[in-house]
């Protein structure tokens, strides 16, 4: 048994608590983990709020990377000392999807949250959030949760690779399937926005618009490749159209989650063009469209889960854009902080300020 530092949910809509928790030792196919580093993504906040359901008390965080300090039995693919990236949705391999081979639709990537995972020095049960519980020191994870972390690429880098960096390049590479010469126009410059954006550069896209409520975020889009910035107002789609010659972008990211934002990327996009929605919206997020519409402008609209991604796969390439300087890790993060600052991280999400946040240990 080890006692460390976490940041706990103690119920849905309540502040995170910064307590001691203490993690068993690893049992069969399970790994402790050092962590060096985890980021504060916009589904932490959508947890602890209520929007997305959570077994609390829990411990959130759910994109992180650290150090194997120790394994249960049965686990081989990583060894104590070994640099790993937290995976958050495994999949099992047996399932509907998982036959289908869409590994990021697998129908029990999640059952981990609902058991105990560790508990409060007072005795209180705590569930590993999204799996993982990465908002802590150290962490106890099935084996199945860990990734060998990429060479050549810093562990608190890595971290970004678990959630951000894998859906906005996958929303981009595998959901939208943008090719070269496309314009593309991406939706909130958050964490996964910013991810997006490069993963558009990198695709090799004509025209970069990016969208934000923001206009201190023009800096952070342009660097990480947006040509244009257009600050969100009820004439974005209108403006979005203006920079494509009228005719709307051939692929639009929304990175938000909000009924009026998709409804405003789906008029950005050209007729005959794709509409892909990667941000978790809540239930009341109610978006409408006409028959005649549908018919008249044949565009796509689909959604997008973890970036339509498969880790095993796709963090060796996002590892070699990354070693190949294509990929800018460090460009998504605006502030790292403790645990301490995730509650400012959150209320700044909701704010609409700033990228990543991220908390280093």
């Amino acid at each position: 048994m080890v006692r460390v530092r976490a940041a706990v949910l103690p119920a849905v809509g309540s502040p995170l608590e910064i307590a001691e928790v203490d993690l068993p030792e690893p049992g069969p196919g399970q790994v402790r983990v050092r962590l060096a580093a985890a980021g504060v993504c916009h589904s932490d906040l959508s947890l602890s709020d209520g929007t997305m359901r959570v077994p609390v008390p829990a411990v959130l965080g759910h994109e992180g990377a650290g150090t194997v300090v120790s394994v249960g039995e049965g686990v081989t693919h990583v060894a104590p000392g070994d640099g790993v990236v937290l995976n958050w949705a495994p999949a099992c391999g047996s399932c509907h999807a998982c036959h289908l081979g869409e590994v990021w639709l697998c129908g029990n990537a999640l059952t981990g949250a609902g058991e105990v995972y560790a508990r409060r020095s007072d005795g209180t049960d705590l569930h590993p959030g999204l799996n993982v519980a990465a908002f802590a020191e150290e962490t106890v994870v099935a084996a199945a949760c860990v990734l060998p972390a990429p060479a050549g690429v810093p562990l608190t880098d890595a971290a970004l690779l678990g959630c951000a960096v894998l859906t906005g390049y996958g929303a981009v590479h595998h959901a939208a399937r943008v090719q070269e010469g496309e314009t593309v126009a991406v939706f909130g410059a958050g964490g996964v926005g910013l991810a997006a954006l490069q993963a558009a550069r990198i695709a090799g896209a004509a025209r970069i618009v990016a969208v934000d409520v923001s206009p201190a975020k023009e800096d952070l889009a342009r660097a990480a490749g947006a040509t244009e910035y257009v600050v969100a107002s009820d004439a974005t789609a209108r403006a979005v159209r203006a920079l494509t010659g009228g005719h709307g972008v051939d692929v639009a990211v929304e990175c938000v989650g909000r009924a009026v934002t998709i409804r405003t990327a789906w008029e950005s996009t050209r007729r005959g063009g794709r509409t892909t929605v990667v941000g978790i919206g809540g239930k009341e997020q109610q978006v409408t469209f006409n028959a005649l519409e549908l018919f008249h402008w044949g565009r796509t609209l689909s959604g997008c889960v973890y970036g339509n991604s498969d880790p095993a796969v796709d963090l060796p390439v996002l590892a070699e854009h990354v070693r190949a300087g294509r990929l800018d890790l460090g460009a998504l993060v605006t502030d790292r902080i403790g645990l301490d600052g995730i509650p400012a991280a959150f209320a700044n999400m909701v704010a609409g300020k700033g990228g990543r946040a991220l908390v280093v240990f």
